[in-house]
């Protein structure tokens, strides 16, 4: 019997991180199919990405982001993302250091400049641009690869 439970178990653990993965793999699916985002999403994906520890639901890490103040003021979990709370979250959570305006007044104009500047944001956008899963998963990506390249 004692036998049987130690199978049952090892079976268990080794099915186990494909449970997680299937997890992980739909929430990138329901981000994907998104073409708006709203700050409660993209904050507990972000916190994720930057191996922060991501509170259980998308409203608690929302209230951990702002009081962080790596949020623009005034915004709700249920607002749709912009590109510029997007960026200021992004320097915030991944301890990007900005240039000078952005050291001195920390808002989400200058985030989302400096991420312009660093080649993190490319193409035709607009800082008021609304957040799609799309854009999301290529700007973390384009994140981790800066950060990535800047420590070697």
């Amino acid at each position: 019997m004692q036998k049987h439970k130690y199978v049952f178990l090892l079976c268990f653990l080794l099915a186990l991180p494909s449970f997680l993965y299937s997890q992980t793999a739909q929430r990138i699916e329901d981000l994907l199919i998104s073409n708006a985002l709203t700050y409660g999403q993209v904050v507990q994906f972000v916190l994720d990405a930057a191996d922060l520890p991501a509170p259980a639901s998308p409203q608690e890490a929302f209230n951990f982001a702002i009081e962080q103040d790596w949020l623009p003021r005034g915004v709700i979990a249920s607002d749709q993302a912009r590109l510029n709370g997007l960026s200021l979250l992004i320097m915030g959570a991944f301890e990007i250091r900005g240039g000078i305006f952005f050291s001195i007044f920390s808002n989400s104009h200058y985030a989302y400049r400096e991420l312009v500047h660093r080649n993190i944001i490319v193409g035709r956008a607009d800082p008021n641009m609304l957040v799609s899963g799309d854009t999301l998963l290529y700007i973390i990506n384009r994140v981790i690869a800066f950060q990535e390249s800047n420590l070697l």
